[in-house]
């Protein structure tokens, strides 16, 4: 039974009170080791650590029956929240100061890598709705992204599993890889900054490379990472408009809302963090407690993951997201270059 059908019918009364307690502090430690993980080695997303380490716990039976109560809350609730405050870490006056060029550019190359990478799926017999978590994953910003899409979507946790996988070996190629063919190509610190930003998937990966590349190059692209961050909202909202557009109301069966809530409290919280009328501190408090909780809600999901499943589909999956990859880091370099 996956997360989804078991919320689906745990009482309420179930799911509240001391049962959700073994559970949330198993979830909270594994978050904090990836704080910590991260803490150590910049690249490394406390999201993807948390999810390894949810993987591992029922890989080796240590996922029992009192831990679900709280590991079901975290990947339904906790994550929903996260990703509200996954909003507190953009400024749209930064995004606006980008100009006009490079914001067209990054759109196109993020529809692009999207529609290029559901194209691949389809060719190479992955399901629906795993090409729409590894599109999602590869064309926006890696394992956020990918949870706050299932959550309108109707994945399974192997899925989830398997798009964060492929975004994280596909970013970490690209680290590897842009910084040598920026010198090969004899791009600029700004221009070079500006690709990392709009090719690398996670939000982690693209600061470590920026940093090393040098200070402008960082500012460049965490400003064009966190304008991907952003595109997020409009992406989720059209995969429910469209899922809603094709669902039934008959036999009870209710259509999914028009505007998920959590898409809404994301676009609040970047709006509200752009007014400048929060604090420093809060903003950072805000930050961090999103990531958490996402990283908590990630360890959730890999708990309820069946190893072997997410073998089966992972070369293809693989393949799909680095048709997806190239395309997007193709798309964005050429138009960078013509724009900047």
């Amino acid at each position: 039974m996956t997360i989804k059908e078991a919320t689906s019918v745990v009482p309420a009364a179930g799911r509240g009170g001391p049962r959700l307690l073994p559970g949330l502090l198993v979830a909270a430690g594994a978050a904090a080791v990836g704080h910590l993980v991260n803490h150590r080695f910049g690249a490394a997303s406390p999201l993807v650590v948390a999810i390894v380490l949810g993987i591992a716990l029922t890989a080796c039976g240590g996922n029992r029956p009192w831990l679900q109560p709280g590991l079901r809350f975290a990947a339904t609730t906790l994550l929903r929240i996260g990703i509200v405050l996954l909003g507190l870490q953009l400024v749209l006056a930064d995004v606006v100061d980008l100009g006009v060029g490079p914001i067209l550019v990054v759109v196109l190359g993020v529809a692009a890598s999207f529609l290029a990478t559901r194209w691949a799926g389809r060719r190479l017999g992955l399901t629906p709705d795993r090409s729409l978590l590894v599109a999602t994953g590869v064309a926006i910003c890696g394992a956020s992204a990918v949870a706050a899409m299932n959550q309108v979507g109707d994945g399974e946790e192997e899925d989830v599993v398997t798009a964060v996988a492929v975004v994280t070996v596909l970013g970490t190629v690209s680290m590897i890889a842009l910084p040598a063919l920026g010198v090969l190509f004899g791009l600029d610190e700004v221009l070079l900054g500006l690709w990392v930003g709009a090719s690398v998937h996670e939000v982690g990966q693209v600061v470590a490379v920026g940093g090393a590349v040098g200070a402008t190059a960082l500012s460049a692209a965490v400003v064009v990472k966190l304008f991907r961050v952003l595109l997020l909202a409009p992406l989720v909202a059209l995969v429910a408009l469209v899922r809603r557009s094709g669902t039934r109301t008959t036999h009870g069966v209710r259509k999914p809302p028009l505007l998920p809530w959590f898409v809404v409290g994301f676009v609040a919280a970047a709006l509200l963090r752009s007014t400048g009328w929060l604090p420093t501190g809060l903003v950072d408090l805000g930050s961090l407690a999103g990531t958490v909780l996402l990283a908590a809600a990630m360890f959730a999901l890999g708990a309820a993951v069946d190893l072997r499943a997410v073998a089966r589909g992972g070369r293809q999956a693989v393949t799909a997201g680095a048709v997806g990859t190239l395309v997007l880091s193709g798309v964005t370099l050429a138009g960078l270059a013509l724009t900047t």
